[in-house]
C-alpha cells in the first residue's frame, strides 16, 4: 500500500476537480482527501489486531462528519473527546457500544448522557469514577466503564503531545496511586475496563509497548486479586490509546502498524486472546498522509533580498507548524496554473499565512522552485490535526474540502467554502 499522496496524483486530481467545475475563482484554498486510500489504511489496521478488537477512529483528528459516514461501513468505532464528538458519533449511527468517551473534563449531564447512549466511557480521575457509581444506581445501562491511568513512562521529543511523564494533566498516575487504583477495581462491580494513552506525534513506539507493559503488569495483578477474592469479574477491556506516529517528511521512514502490532503481541500474549476486548483509538495515522491542501498564490512580495509567498492557508490551518516549525513539519510545492509540480529554479522563500499577526508564519528560508502569481502552493500530509483546530481569528472563510477516489476520478464534496452569511452567524 502506499504511504503518501504522489504528486503525480495531485496533479491529476487537481486538474480533474478543476475539468468537474468542482473549484471556481472563489476557490483560493482548497483540501483534498484520498478516500479511497483513508479506508486503506483503516483496513491495514483492521488486519494488523484481532478480528474482535473494537477500533475507535479519533473524532478530534478529522471531525468532518462527511468523512465520519463514508468510513462507518467498515466496522469501526469513534473515540470522543467531547460530548459534541459524542453527539456526531450518533449521529453518523455508529454501534453505540463502538463509542468510546474519553473527555478530561466531564459533567455529570455529560457522564450521563454517554450512560444513556450506552457507550465505553473511560474516566479520568476518582472523582469520576464516583460520579458513574452514584449516576448509575439502580439503573439498568449497558455501557461500560474504563479508567485512564498514567503508566508515567516518560516523554517524547515533543513534550507538548506527550502524556505519560511523571505529571499529566490526564488520568491517574500509576506510581502515586497504585493502591487506590486497585481499591477501586475492587469497589465498583461496573469497572470491567482500562486505558491508557502515551502521546502523539514525537512517541518512540517503544514507550508505547512500556505503557502497555506497565498496565498490563497491573491488569493481571487486579484480576488475580478479583479472583482471589472470588468476586464474579474481571478487567476484560484493555484500550492502549491511540498516537502512532506518521512521516511528514518524504525521506522519513513510516512507522510498521504490522510491527507494532506485532511486539503487542509477542510481548503480551493475552491482548490478543478472547480474554480482553483490545481498543484502540489512533487518529493521525488514519488520517495525516490522505491529505492535501493546495493555496492558489494572489501575492508574492520582493524585499531586501526576502521573497515572501502569501497563502491563504496559514497558523488558521497549521497551528501547530506556525508556533512549532522545528517538530510539526509539512512537505511544501509549488504547482502552475495547468496542474504541473514545478521542480528546479529555487529561490529562498517564506512562506507567511493571511492572519493579521507577525507569527502567522508556516515555512522561512525554504527552497522552492521560482513562483508566479496564480500558481499555488501544495501543503502535503495535512488530514490530520489541522481542519480540526481551525482558528476564527480574523473570521476567515473555510475552505472547500473534496474527498476523491482513484486519483481524482470520482468527487464528493465534504464541505463546501464557507459563506459570507455561514461566518457571520457563527459570530451572532
Amino acid at each position: 500500500m502506499k504511504e503518501k499522496i504522489s504528486k503525480s496524483e495531485i496533479t491529476s486530481t487537481f486538474t480533474n476537480a478543476f475539468k468537474n467545475n468542482l473549484l471556481d475563482a472563489d476557490d483560493s484554498a482548497a483540501i483534498f482527501y484520498d478516500l479511497t486510500f483513508l479506508r486503506q489504511r483503516i483496513e491495514e489496521v483492521k488486519n494488523s489486531f484481532p478480528k474482535t478488537a473494537l477500533h475507535a477512529v479519533a473524532v478530534k483528528a478529522c471531525p468532518l462528519t462527511n468523512v465520519l459516514n463514508h468510513i462507518k461501513d467498515l466496522g469501526i468505532g469513534l473515540e470522543a473527546a467531547s460530548l459534541p464528538e459524542v453527539y456526531f458519533a450518533q449521529k453518523a449511527g455508529y454501534e453505540r457500544d463502538k463509542i468510546v468517551f474519553d473527555s478530561p473534563a466531564k459533567t455529570k449531564e455529560e457522564i450521563e448522557y454517554a450512560i444513556n447512549l450506552n457507550a465505553h466511557i473511560n474516566a479520568d480521575s476518582f472523582a469520576e469514577l464516583e460520579v458513574i457509581d452514584l449516576i448509575i444506581a439502580g439503573k439498568k445501562s449497558s455501557a461500560t466503564f474504563g479508567l485512564r491511568i498514567n503508566p508515567q513512562v516518560g516523554t517524547g521529543k515533543i513534550l507538548i503531545s506527550s502524556v505519560a511523564g511523571d505529571y499529566s494533566k490526564f488520568g491517574v498516575p500509576i506510581k502515586e496511586f497504585k493502591n487506590e487504583i486497585i481499591d477501586a477495581y475492587l469497589k465498583y462491580e461496573w469497572l470491567t475496563g482500562i486505558h491508557l494513552h502515551v502521546g502523539s506525534q514525537g512517541c518512540p513506539i517503544e514507550l508505547f509497548v512500556k505503557g502497555i507493559e506497565t498496565l498490563y503488569q497491573l491488569t493481571n495483578e487486579i484480576n488475580s486479586l478479583l479472583a482471589e477474592k472470588k468476586r464474579n469479574r474481571q478487567i476484560n477491556v484493555f484500550d492502549i490509546g491511540g498516537g502512532l506516529p506518521v512521516s511528514y517528511r518524504k525521506e522519513e521512514k513510516s512507522v510498521s502498524i504490522s510491527g507494532y502490532a506485532e511486539s503487542i503481541k509477542e510481548q503480551f500474549p493475552l491482548l490478543f486472546s478472547n480474554k480482553y476486548k483490545l481498543v484502540t483509538e489512533f487518529g493521525r495515522y488514519y488520517y495525516a498522509n490522505t491529505a492535501f491542501a493546495i493555496s492558489r498564490i494572489d501575492n508574492i512580495k520582493h524585499q531586501k533580498g526576502i521573497i515572501t509567498i502569501v497563502s491563504h492557508l496559514g497558523a488558521d490551518f497549521l497551528l501547530r507548524r506556525a508556533y512549532l516549525p522545528e517538530f510539526y513539519h509539512h512537505d511544501i510545492s509549488i504547482m502552475s496554473a495547468g496542474g504541473e509540480i514545478k521542480s528546479g529554479n529555487e529561490e529562498k522563500c517564506v512562506i507567511g499565512g493571511p492572519l493579521c499577526f507577525a507569527g502567522d508564519v508556516i515555512a522561512k528560508e525554504i527552497l522552492l522552485p521560482k513562483a508566479e502569481v496564480g500558481d499555488y502552493l501544495v501543503i502535503h500530509d495535512v488530514g490530520a490535526y489541522t481542519l480540526s483546530m481551525w482558528s476564527r481569528y480574523n473570521s476567515r472563510q473555510m475552505p472547500k474540502i473534496l474527498g476523491y477516489n482513484n486519483c481524482g476520478e470520482k468527487f464528493v464534496i465534504l464541505k463546501e467554502r464557507e459563506t459570507l452569511e455561514q461566518v457571520y452567524n457563527f459570530w451572532s
